[in-house]
């Protein structure tokens, strides 16, 4: 690999343009009109105008993309994560191009993709499932037949959903008889496929994934994360590794993690996500993204091992640089997402010029961002600021660690949720860890968020 282009934007840009320099491997940026002063821009060896700035006219423009690889000489492409990175169809076009795509092949990101179709293959693998339909349903009376059996409240879901998106949840039959047309109506105008399928929906459960990687022929993992704090079923704080999971659990999980990715002969980095149900004692697969993670950080600080690097070396050729036995865990890591809303007004998206910046530092404090004074914070894309990640021995100073860290963030000229986020990390719950994936959505209607 000698030319990467970074088909992405913000920091996750920023991130990978980064290891490849270190690889002593030159980067092509690409950039919307909105981007143009964008700091991903200003640290490639090369850039290049791709469209407006809406997204689906420029970072989602396959073709303009891989033209724009091919006519600067580029050898290989980095989805990132978000817009292309999950689109089989992009991967298949960068590999036509005889290109390199940095990630797993088209086949894989096929089969994953498909929600239904990944259950499948991980019950073949051995990897527990939510009880529930073994694929799509036809019609009501399919749906009814396979909730009664999967035991009420169950989510019906895309199944070319992801990301915490089309998803209703349901108590008994009557509720689902009436939501099963809209919510097919829906996952075919957000998804492009009407297809759903039904789980059942497990109350206080915890959101665990679990950090793999393979070579397509030796396959490991780098542990488990938290990823439970959530709000409309979007990460806002991440930690590596997950509070107070019982052991056995924990390498029951991580086994069937590492079976999925020999199962799908996996290549390059993945993540397998888990719901536990802490009543039961009892984990289930809810799918596999088939990409590097916003979260990655957290891994990266309790594994001392640097994933995108390792994404850029297997993509070459080469194999994982490291075995089961060679991965070793120490202390504990939180990440929390910065983003450029109003906490006070429904976490409105708040764009504008950022004016002034201070983001924290000191002893393992990472600072992952694509923003700094002067930077545009484009209405068009996604909110995150920064991602704000500290590492400490345990997890008791880790948490002290980001609350004096939030304590330094000043930004103006955009509202942030900065100050909301420092409030959690003296929410008891947080600190105890005990949360679940619907916590902060109940705290903060309850009006403690504020």
């Amino acid at each position: 690999m000698r030319k990467l282009l970074v088909a992405n934007r913000g920091e996750i840009a920023v991130r990978v343009i980064r290891a490849a320099r270190e690889l002593g491997i030159g980067t092509v940026a690409v950039y919307s009109e909105a981007d143009q002063d964008a700091l991903h821009v200003k640290l490639a060896d090369e850039r290049v105008l791709i469209g407006p700035p809406a997204a689906s006219r420029s970072y989602l423009n396959m073709d303009a993309i891989v033209t724009a690889a091919v006519d600067l000489g580029a050898d290989a492409v980095h989805p990132g994560y978000g817009f292309l990175s999950e689109r089989a169809e992009f991967a298949e076009k960068v590999a036509a191009a005889r290109l390199t795509f940095v990630g797993p092949s088209a086949k894989t990101i096929r089969l994953m993709g498909d929600k239904a179709r990944a259950r499948s293959a991980a019950e073949a693998a051995g990897v527990p499932t939510v009880p529930g339909s073994n694929g799509p349903v036809d019609g009501v009376a399919e749906a009814l037949a396979e909730a009664e059996q999967a035991g009420y409240p169950v989510a019906v879901k895309a199944a070319a959903g992801g990301g915490g998106r089309g998803i209703r949840v349901v108590a008994d039959a009557a509720e689902l008889t009436e939501a099963l047309p809209v919510a097919m109506a829906e996952a075919q105008a957000a998804f492009g496929s009407g297809l759903v399928y039904i789980e059942r929906f497990v109350p206080n459960a915890r959101h665990i994934e679990v950090q793999v990687f393979g070579d397509g022929q030796n396959f490991v993992h780098l542990g488990e994360r938290e990823c439970s704090m959530q709000r409309r079923r979007q990460k806002v704080i991440e930690e590596a590794g997950a509070p107070g999971l019982p052991e056995h659990v924990r390498t029951e999980m991580t086994e069937a993690a590492v079976a999925l990715a020999k199962v799908s002969g996996y290549s390059g980095a993945g993540t397998v996500e888990f719901l536990y149900d802490p009543a039961r004692g009892e984990f289930y697969f809810i799918e596999m993204n088939t990409r590097i993670q916003v979260e990655h950080p957290v891994t990266e600080m309790v594994t001392g091992r640097d994933l995108v690097r390792e994404q850029l070396t297997v993509a070459s050729g080469a194999p994982l640089s490291f075995a089961q036995p060679d991965v070793a865990f120490r202390g504990h890591a939180i990440e929390v997402r910065l983003n450029a809303e109003n906490p006070d007004f429904g976490f409105m998206p708040s764009p504008g010029a950022i004016s002034s910046m201070r983001l924290p530092g000191g002893p393992f404090v990472r600072i992952d961002s694509g923003f700094g004074p002067g930077s545009e914070v484009s209405p068009f894309y996604d909110s995150l600021l920064a991602k704000i990640v500290v590492w400490a021995e345990d997890r008791p100073a880790a948490v002290a660690r980001m609350a004096r860290a939030l304590d330094e963030v000043e930004i103006e000229g955009v509202a942030t949720t900065a100050g909301f986020l420092r409030r959690v990390t003296d929410v008891a719950e947080f600190r105890e860890g005990r949360y679940h994936t619907t916590f902060l959505e109940e705290w903060i209607a309850g009006g403690a968020g504020k």
